[in-house]
């Protein structure tokens, strides 16, 4: 079994989802997930601007962000967002204990705002939603340090062959 799936059905009963509910959506999550990515969080959530688009379920990855749709009447399901973490510009999140909500807002690579309503069951679970968010996009995500990949000029001379001599042209 891989990392993916290990993760993936503890973090979706940590948040009270079904088992069925989260197995229809699987597929989805298998071609945009690879093997080796850990799941944080699985959870259903709204868009507060588009109150009758549907259902969406969103998985955090350590590397991905990916959310599905599934329609009010036909219960298809389609992919709404899939994207790497670091590929997200000004991402925000709100906790909001009184109303048992986190709202997830972030820009996307191509420039569209997307904003998510995650509801939880109990105050408590708000701050849970809210150490994982912190996890994955503040303590995950750093900027990559200068680093010296190569320079410009002679070889220190360890790197020098000893007998290096240029062969006579005749």
């Amino acid at each position: 079994m891989d990392v993916f799936s290990r993760t993936f059905l503890p973090a979706a009963a940590e948040t009270g989802l079904a088992a069925q509910a989260v197995t229809r959506h699987m597929p989805i999550f298998r071609r945009c997930v690879g093997s080796g990515d850990a799941t944080i969080l699985v959870t259903r959530c709204s868009r507060p601007d588009h109150p009758i688009g549907g259902d969406y379920l969103l998985l955090l990855t350590h590397r991905r962000l990916v959310v599905t749709q599934q329609t009010r009447v036909l219960h298809r399901l389609r992919l709404h967002l899939n994207t790497e973490l670091r590929e997200l510009s000004n991402v925000t999140w709100s906790p909001d204990p009184r109303s048992q909500s986190v709202e997830l807002a972030a820009t996307a690579i191509d420039g569209v705002r997307e904003r998510f309503l995650i509801r939880t069951h109990h105050p408590k679970q708000v701050w849970q939603v809210d150490t994982l968010l912190n996890h994955a996009f503040r303590t995950r995500l750093r900027r990559p340090a200068e680093r010296l990949v190569a320079t410009i000029g002679e070889p220190p001379v360890g790197a020098r062959p000893a007998a290096f001599r240029p062969a006579a042209v005749r």
